[in-house]
C-alpha cells in the first residue's frame, strides 16, 4: 500500500498515520539509532536500556515537525504517497529588497550588516525553520537581532535561548549597540530578575527555562535556540517541544559533531541544516583575523612514557595536568606572548589556579592585568573581565573551557592557548572562534596548542591521539599550522 498520512499536531510535532502497518514498523526503524558511545554507560551496561533513540512512536505516531523532508524521503525511495493534512511548505528562501530595507532601518549607522548575514536572515525568516551553521565570530548575534525585530515588528512574541547568564547579558548589550532600546522591548529571565510579561521578547538561559510549566511556552510564536547544537539535552528538547506555537524555530550554532542521531534530533526541533558561511571563506575576505596554528607537541623522557603506558585516560589526564615542568613550560609561554592571552583550561583546582597562582606568582602586575574565571565566577564578573580586556592590549585571561568556549565574545584577543588536552571538535572550534574577531587594529590570531607525546615504543597515549584528532579538525577547516617539538626533559 506504501500510503502515509502526515497530519499537523502541532508546531512541534507530526503525526503519521497508515493503515499499513508493515510501513509504520519501518518508518520506526529508518527513525532508530544507537547512541554515540551507548557502551559505556552505565545504563546500557546495567541492561536498564539498549543504547538506541527512538525518534518515532509507532504507539502515538508522533515525529519531530523538523524531520518531515526525511519522511517524504522515505516514502519517495520507496514508490509511495504522502497525503499531507494542515502542513505548510517555506517560501523560496531567495533573498529580496524587502529584508534589505528593513535591515537599513533597524541597525545604527555604525553597524553594517554583510551579504552572509543578510542571506541566513533572509533564509530564516522564509522557511520559519532553519538550523543556521555558520562559524564563531561571523556575527550570528547580528542575524538573531534581524530575526527579534521583524518578529516585533509583526506583532510576535519572541524566546531566544542562551546557555548562559554571561550571554543573556551579552546579548541584551548587542541589541542596543546594533540600534534598539532593548529596556522597553527585552525581558531577561534569570535569578535577580523581575518577570515583565508586557515586554515582547525575553532572553533567558535553558537552566532558568527548565522549570516552568509547559503552559508558559505556548505564548511565544518565534523560539531562536543559540549555540543550537547543545540541544541533543532533554531538558532542551523539553522545552522546544513545548513552544507548540512556535512557527518560527530557529537555530543558530559554529559548529556540529559528525553524530547523524545527533543532526537528526536538531534538525527535528529546529528545521534542517544551512551554511551560511566558512570560516575560511571569512579569513580569505579580512573578515576574520588571519589564523596562525603552532602545535607545540612536548617530548617527555623515557622513565615517564613507561609509567603513563600503565595509566587509564583520566590518570593520565591527571599526570599531565599536574606536571611541574609542563605547567612552568605554559607560564613562560604565557607571558612572553605580546598581546591580550587566553589560557584554556579544563579542572578548575588542580589545574587552572595552579597555572593562575604560576602566571601571578611571577608577573608584574603594574604593566599586565591577569584574570582568572570559571563557573563559579559571577555573571556580573565575567562581564567586567570581558569589558576590560575589550580596552587592554597585554592582558592574561586563565579561564575554564565551559566559560569562554562558548559565547564570550572580546574582540581585542590576540592569544589562545590550549592548557588541557581536549578532542572535542566542537570545543575547539569554538574555543579558537574566540581569537578570530578583527578589533583595534587586529588582523592576526594565534592559537598554541599544547600536545604530550608519552608514546612508548608502538603504543601512543590517549591525549596524543587525541591531539592528531584535533590535526585533522585543523585539516578539514583548512587552517595554517605548523608542528614543533619541545623536548622538556
Amino acid at each position: 500500500m506504501n500510503e502515509l498520512t502526515v497530519t499537523k499536531y502541532n508546531e512541534s510535532y507530526i503525526k503519521c498515520t497508515s493503515e499499513d502497518l508493515g510501513l509504520l514498523q519501518e518508518l520506526s526503524e529508518f527513525f532508530t539509532f544507537k547512541v554515540p558511545g551507548a557502551s559505556f554507560m552505565p545504563s546500557v551496561r546495567a541492561k536498564r536500556w539498549d543504547g538506541q533513540i527512538r525518534l518515532f512512536s509507532k504507539a502515538t505516531g508522533k515525529l519531530y515537525y523538523g524531520l518531515l523532508p526525511y519522511v517524504e524521503q522515505f516514502i519517495e525511495n520507496r514508490g509511495g504517497t504522502i497525503i499531507r493534512e494542515g502542513l505548510e511548505k517555506p517560501t523560496s528562501g531567495s533573498l529580496s529588497d524587502s529584508f534589505s530595507k528593513f535591515v537599513s532601518k533597524i541597525l545604527t549607522k555604525s553597524i553594517e550588516i554583510r551579504d552572509y548575514q543578510l542571506s541566513a536572515f533572509s533564509y530564516a525568516i522564509n522557511n520559519k525553520r532553519a538550523i543556521l551553521l555558520s562559524p564563531t565570530a561571523s556575527g550570528k548575534s547580528l542575524i538573531i537581532y534581524c530575526i527579534i525585530r521583524l518578529m516585533t515588528t509583526l506583532e510576535k512574541r519572541s524566546l531566544l535561548i542562551v546557555p548562559t547568564t554571561s550571554l543573556v547579558e551579552q546579548m541584551y548589550k548587542d541589541f542596543e549597540d546594533y540600534g534598539w532600546i532593548p529596556d522597553q522591548h527585552v525581558q531577561r529571565k534569570y535569578y535577580g530578575y523581575e518577570i515583565d510579561e508586557s515586554k515582547p521578547v525575553v532572553i533567558s538561559t535553558w537552566q532558568s527555562l527548565a522549570t516552568f510549566d509547559k503552559k508558559y511556552f505556548e505564548q511565544f510564536d518565534c523560539v531562536v535556540g543559540d549555540e543550537a547544537h547543545l540541544y541533543k539535552s532533554k531538558e532542551l528538547q523539553k522545552i522546544m517541544s513545548a513552544c507548540v506555537n512556535a512557527k518560527y524555530r530557529i537555530g543558530t550554532t559554529g559548529t556540529l559533531d559528525d553524530s547523524k542521531v545527533h543532526k537528526l534530533v536538531l534538525e527535528g526541533l529546529f528545521g534542517r541544516v544551512h551554511n551560511v558561511t566558512t570560516t575560511r571563506e571569512l579569513i580569505d575576505k579580512k573578515q576574520l583575523a588571519d589564523l596562525k596554528i603552532q602545535c607545540l607537541i612536548l617530548k617527555y623522557p623515557k622513565e615517564e612514557c613507561q609509567h603513563v603506558k600503565k595509566l587509564n585516560y583520566q590518570e593520565e589526564m591527571d599526570y599531565i595536568v599536574s606536571h611541574e615542568k609542563r605547567n612552568r613550560f605554559i607560564r613562560n609561554l604565557t607571558k612572553t606572548r605580546t598581546g591580550n592571552t587566553l589560557v584554556l583550561f579544563q579542572y578548575v583546582e588542580k589545574h587552572g589556579k595552579v597555572l593562575y597562582d604560576l602566571i601571578g606568582d611571577t608577573l608584574d602586575h603594574q604593566t599586565r592585568k591577569l584574570f582568572f574565571v570559571y563557573g563559579g565566577t559571577e555573571t556580573k564578573d565575567r562581564e567586567t573581565v570581558r569589558s576590560i580586556t575589550e580596552n587592554e592590549n597585554n592582558a592574561i585571561i586563565v579561564a575554564s573551557y565551559g566559560t569562554f568556549s562558548t559565547g564570550i565574545n572580546i574582540r581585542n584577543l590576540h592569544n589562545v592557548i590550549f592548557a588541557s588536552p581536549t578532542k572535542s571538535k566542537i570545543r575547539i572550534l569554538q574555543s579558537l572562534g574566540r581569537g578570530l574577531r578583527l578589533g583595534n587594529n587586529k588582523v592576526k590570531a594565534n592559537l598554541y596548542d599544547i600536545a604530550d607525546d608519552f608514546s612508548y615504543k608502538e603504543r601512543k597515549n590517549f591525549t596524543l591521539n587525541h591531539f592528531m584528532e584535533r590535526i585533522n579538525t585543523y585539516s578539514e577547516q583548512e587552517f595554517d599550522y605548523e608542528l614543533d617539538h619541545v623536548d622538556i626533559r
